[in-house]
C-alpha cells in the first residue's frame, strides 16, 4: 500500500501536458484549487443593501447591481482569477403569502386581502361584497364563464342579486416595500361555500414594472456612486 502511494505521488511530480491538434491533454488528472470567496451578506430590504454599499464596510470597489426579479437583487464585483464573481450582498423581499388561483374561505380571503394588498377602490369593492355575501347562494349568469352574480345584503335587512366586479385592478405586496407596488388586473371568482379566488390576468407584465421601479429606487439612493462609476445597475 505504501509503495503504491509513493509511486502515485512520484507520478504526479512528472505530470505534463501535451498539445494534440487544437486540444491540450494532461498525463495525470488534475484539479483546480479555487480561490476562496467570502459568503454574501443576506438582507431582506433594499434599504439594508443601500446602507451597506454606502458604508463601504468591506472597502471601496467597483460593483454591479443586478435586479434579478421583483423579489431578489444581487451586488457583486468582477471576476477573480478563476473567473468566479465575488458576491458581496443579496436582498430578498419579505412578502405576505397569497396563492393566486386557489379558493379561500370567505373569512380567510377577507383577511388576506386586507393584510396583503394596498388599499384601493377595487379592493374596497371586493371586501364589501365578500363581507356581505349570503352563504347559500352563488350562481353564474351567462354562458361565457365570466359574469357572476351572488345574493348579498344590500341594506340593513334586505338581500338582492349583486354582480361580481370583473376584472378588478389591485396592488398586492409582491415586491420590496420601498417601491410602489405595481397594479395589475385580476379575475375575481366565487364558488359555493362561499369560497373566493383571484386569478392573475396581466401575463406577468407587473414583474417588469416592479424590476424597473427597483432599479430607479437604487439609482436614486446610490446616485453619487452611480455617477462616479463605482456602481452599475442593471435590470
Amino acid at each position: 500500500m505504501i509503495k503504491e502511494a509513493l509511486q502515485y505521488i512520484a507520478g504526479l511530480a512528472n505530470t505534463r501536458t501535451e498539445a494534440i491538434g487544437d486540444q491540450i491533454f494532461s498525463t495525470q488528472p488534475v484539479h483546480l484549487v479555487r480561490q476562496a470567496r467570502a459568503e454574501a451578506i443576506k438582507v431582506r430590504s433594499l434599504s439594508g443593501m443601500v446602507e451597506y454599499l454606502k458604508s463601504e464596510f468591506d472597502g471601496k470597489t467597483k460593483l454591479l447591481i443586478q435586479v434579478v426579479s421583483p423579489t431578489e437583487v444581487h451586488a457583486f464585483g468582477t471576476f477573480n482569477r478563476d473567473l468566479d464573481r465575488n458576491y458581496l450582498i443579496t436582498a430578498s423581499a419579505l412578502l405576505p403569502e397569497f396563492r393566486y388561483g386557489n379558493f379561500y374561505e370567505s373569512e380567510d380571503f377577507n383577511i388576506k386581502l386586507q393584510s396583503g394588498f394596498v388599499p384601493s377602490h377595487d379592493r374596497a369593492a371586493v371586501l364589501a361584497l365578500v363581507g356581505n355575501i349570503r352563504e347559500d347562494a352563488v350562481k353564474t349568469v351567462g354562458d361565457d364563464g365570466v359574469s357572476q352574480s351572488v345574493t348579498a345584503r344590500t341594506g340593513v335587512a334586505t338581500v338582492a342579486p349583486v354582480p361580481v366586479p370583473n376584472p378588478v385592478t389591485l396592488q398586492p405586496f409582491r415586491t420590496f416595500v420601498e417601491v410602489e407596488q405595481p397594479e395589475s388586473e385580476f379575475i375575481f371568482r366565487i364558488k359555493q361555500g362561499p369560497t373566493c379566488a383571484l386569478f392573475e390576468a396581466d401575463g406577468g407584465a407587473w414583474k417588469l414594472e416592479a424590476m424597473y421601479r427597483i432599479k430607479n429606487y437604487l439609482l436614486l439612493a446610490l446616485e453619487e456612486k452611480v455617477n462616479s462609476g463605482e456602481i452599475v445597475i442593471i435590470a
